[in-house]
């Protein structure tokens, strides 16, 4: 009686089972794993791009996502890259179009199933285009107030990499943030056109150290090293090299893609993407982005300083303080009139 007992237990469960397998068809597809791509026209160790790989990383760890990728396509291949991967099936594919618009958005057009989220100037594109950018110049205006009050000069050089909405809008932000704490900065900014160029970047920080620049803004990777070699400070972006740099970078802007990357893989799974703007999800509110902690330049800065930095971040975060949005190309200036 027992042994019989038994097996008709075990024939009941694997009923149950089979039954709750055919009545729940969502639960199968709730656990498979989106299929994502993505397209890169610079390696995957430049800041920009890292961020949005160490976010897809990070998904892919939690088992959400199957995530292939392609560093340093030359924007002659994009288009082919792309297309290969919606070939292919790849549900979500992310990149950054701003040299490719009009042959990117070509393609989203001939694979209307297919989510896309780009990095691109411009604006999303029914049905299934969706863009995104690094809208972190909330904390660049935070790094401008420590840098303002931590040159001795007065004279903070810049040094980014192309003269477009994105890298503006964070120098600008920066130098006025630089401004409110010490009206007699001046600015040196430089473009080497680049995204991906340290020897190049250094040599232009170098240039700006030789008439006077104490403090570097390191939009671009080179920069910091410059500054090192010579003794001075620098401003980093977009991620936090203090670890690289102890003695040199005093503080960073940091950019949050998971904020971005976590909602178009949930609404690509609930069938649900459409053609948004994601910028607003980079900006601190939704914590796509902050400021680093200072770190090994905690007793460095200036009580008072820190204290004036904190207290604007935290009218920032109340909505009391609104950082304007200047996607103007920066010059090269004297102090603030």
């Amino acid at each position: 009686m027992h042994q019989q007992q038994r097996r008709q237990w075990i024939l009941r469960s694997a009923a149950v089972a089979t039954a709750l397998a055919a009545g729940l068809p969502g639960l199968s597809m709730a656990q498979a794993k989106l299929k994502v791509a993505a397209v890169y026209t610079v390696p995957f160790e430049q800041q920009w791009v890292g961020r949005i790989h160490k976010a897809l990383k990070a998904a892919e760890a939690r088992g959400e996502i199957e995530y292939k990728a392609t560093e340093n396509v030359a924007n002659a291949d994009y288009e082919r890259v792309m297309r290969e991967y919606a070939t292919a099936g790849n549900q979500l594919i992310l990149g950054e179009v701003f040299g490719v618009e009009k042959a990117a958005r070509q393609v989203a057009k001939d694979f209307p199933k297919t989510a896309f989220l780009m990095g691109s100037s411009l604006k999303p594109q029914s049905p299934n285009f969706s863009v995104f950018d690094n809208y972190i110049q909330e904390p660049a205006y935070l790094t401008g107030m420590v840098a303002g009050g931590m040159t001795k000069s007065n004279k903070i050089g810049m040094v980014g990499g192309f003269p477009i909405p994105e890298v503006n809008r964070l120098m600008n932000a920066f130098m006025a943030g630089a401004r409110e704490v010490n009206p007699k900065v001046e600015f040196s900014v430089s473009f080497i056109n680049s995204w991906f160029d340290p020897p190049k970047a250094k040599e232009a920080a170098f240039a700006m150290i030789d008439k006077g620049a104490d403090v570097m803004y390191a939009e671009r990777f080179g920069v910091s090293d410059a500054a090192k070699e010579r003794g001075k400070l620098a401003i980093g972006n977009v991620i936090d090299t203090q670890a690289q740099y102890p003695d040199t970078v005093v503080v960073s802007a940091l950019w949050n893609m998971e904020p971005s990357v976590d909602r178009a893989i949930k609404l690509v799974k609930e069938g649900k993407f459409t053609a948004e703007d994601y910028g607003p999800y980079s900006m601190m509110k939704n914590k796509g982005s902050e400021l680093s902690p200072l770190g090994t330049f905690e007793k460095k800065v200036p009580a008072e300083l820190a204290a004036k930095v904190k207290a604007k971040e935290a009218d920032i975060r109340a909505g009391k303080f609104t950082v304007k949005v200047d996607d103007g190309q920066p010059k090269s200036s004297g102090a603030a009139k």
